[in-house]
């Protein structure tokens, strides 16, 4: 019998006596990923392409990571990602600007917000980044917010987009196209959705979105419909029992239009997706924050995968704020061992200096904290780097 690159990956951890669960055998199914490539100029000359082949993330055709084995347990096919939500931020609220000014120059500066982020993607990268996760209205630039008064949307009440915040998108789309990386670009954000005026609108900003990158021809980017459908949005068709909706609707709206994409959305922390989603979904988003105990990652991992509704597709984690990187186990470790992708999530705490976080802003997008360098540290441990 012939072995494939993952089954041999498999059989490698097998002999190293650290098993997986059984779980995690890959589906000889075919690719649930875009076909044809687009035709366009534009897609042409697009350099990085994802698309998903059973369990396993491939990158221009071959699976991340390849061959790469750790401890025992396969990376190959995962996507490791950062929670980057505020790379393209700006507040539209006069009242709430301000909040935001570096201290060195007094102000907020959105496009050197985006240049800054764009200088420090090839280290990232060099150290086994592969996943951007993004979001056109951001996440709380506190962390976590009770009340989020400021504004900052690229889209607008309409369902528009706006030119601004799009164009600091497509300078980070394009650095991460000739890096060879991914975006996972949330539409959605349960403290900002109700910029938008009512249904009608957000279906709009899901079309125009979804026309926006196909137009682009970008087919390094993965959609989020929405961060964390189970908060509280405005709008019911976000919420859980409707958000796979729109989930259909921009896969078959850029099938139509000759550039499928891979699309999902996301629940809370500790929360399990439902099974309409899971049935529309390309992959299966997971977030780890509010789970302390790293024995409960592994859990939603297994139980994830018995969810009617699911087929074998990749599972990400794309935000957790638990971190302890020099411990043997921890959130991070816990993914990767029942063969789940994992993304980092870094706020700054009460008290901290300027280069924590990756999510409150203004951001220090430099690796200059021991958190980030414990990240980055484990990640290329972990994937062998660029």
């Amino acid at each position: 019998m012939t072995l494939n690159r993952r089954d041999a990956l498999l059989a490698m951890a097998v002999l190293s006596q650290q098993p997986l669960h059984a779980q995690t055998t890959p589906s000889t199914t075919p690719s649930t990923t875009p076909g044809k490539p687009m035709t366009t100029a534009a897609a042409t000359a697009c350099r990085t392409h994802i698309s998903i082949e059973g369990t396993q993330f491939f990158i221009n055709g071959k699976p991340t990571y390849a061959g790469r084995v750790w401890k025992g347990k396969p990376i190959e096919g995962l996507l490791m990602n950062s929670r980057m939500v505020q790379a393209i931020y700006d507040d539209r609220n006069p009242e709430t600007a301000d909040m935001w000014a570096y201290a060195d120059t007094g102000k907020w500066d959105a496009q050197r917000n985006t240049r800054e982020f764009i200088a420090e993607m090839p280290f990232w990268r060099e150290h086994g980044l592969l996943g951007l996760a993004m979001n056109l209205q951001g996440g709380s630039p506190q962390g976590y917010s009770k009340s989020q008064p400021w504004h900052n949307s690229a889209l607008n009440a309409d369902g528009s987009l706006d030119p601004a915040y799009m164009q600091r998108l497509e300078q980070i789309l394009d650095e991460a196209d000739k890096l060879g990386m991914v975006a996972i670009l949330g539409i959605y954000y349960f403290g900002q959705d109700q910029r938008l005026e009512n249904e009608d609108a957000v279906i709009a900003g899901v079309d125009a979105t979804v026309d926006w990158i196909v137009a682009k021809g970008y087919r390094n980017v993965t959609i989020e419909i929405n961060n964390e459908c189970d908060i509280a949005y405005d709008h019911d068709i976000l919420r859980p029992a409707r958000v796979h909706e729109l989930i259909l609707r921009a896969k078959e709206r850029s099938k139509a239009k000759g550039l499928p994409l891979l699309v999902s959305t996301s629940y809370s922390g500790g929360n399990l997706p439902r099974t309409d989603v899971l049935k529309a979904s390309d992959f299966a988003l997971l977030h780890g924050n509010g789970v302390s105990n790293a024995e409960r990652i592994p859990q939603m991992v297994q139980l994830t995968r018995e969810i009617e509704g699911y087929r074998p597709m990749p599972i990400v984690f794309n935000e957790d704020d638990h971190y302890n990187f020099e411990e043997p186990e921890n959130n991070f470790v816990n993914a990767v061992s029942e063969y789940a992708s994992w993304g980092y999530f870094d706020f700054r705490r009460s008290g901290e200096g300027f280069e924590e976080g990756y999510q409150s802003v203004p951001v220090n997008w430099k690796t200059v904290s021991d958190r980030k360098k414990g990240f980055y540290k484990l990640m290329k441990e972990m994937t062998g780097g660029l």
